[in-house]
């Protein structure tokens, strides 16, 4: 469990410092990106690039009826497996249920879930829609 404590702080150290760029490094696509980080093929690889905008992430996550149909795709594809329970560096969708444009993908890291905002990690105590292991 440390070793995997240990390459999700330098994830978010690497991942945090970049500049957020909508479409290629922003709150959605964290999760994809961590996955790669672990060694897996981006599991949304088909969405990087295909918006530009905050607007443009939105119009892709309402089309796909929400955040947690939208990541439970790039899941199945990736073949990732719910998770049991909340470990170090499973992912998950927190947020508000009835409210698309007011979820998140997050990342736990055994105290919070941590979710990719424009100037890096802000870390939130919230009960996840879904749980999956990327590992």
């Amino acid at each position: 469990m440390a070793a995997l404590q240990l390459t999700l702080q330098a994830f978010l150290a690497h991942h945090g410092a970049l500049p957020q760029v909508w479409g290629q490094v922003d709150c959605c696509l964290v999760l994809a990106d961590w996955a790669v980080w672990l060694g897996n093929d981006d599991p949304a690889a088909d969405l990087r690039g295909s918006y530009d905008s905050e607007e443009g992430c939105r119009a892709v996550v309402s089309a796909a009826g929400g955040l947690l149909p939208l990541v439970a795709g790039c899941a199945a594809r990736a073949g990732w497996l719910e998770a049991e329970e909340q470990a170090i560096g499973v992912v998950g969708v927190i947020g508000s249920p009835a409210i698309v444009n007011r979820q998140w993908g997050a990342i736990w890291d055994g105290r919070h879930w941590l979710v990719r905002m424009a100037d890096g990690f802000v870390s939130f105590t919230a009960k996840p829609f879904f749980v999956w292991s990327c590992r």
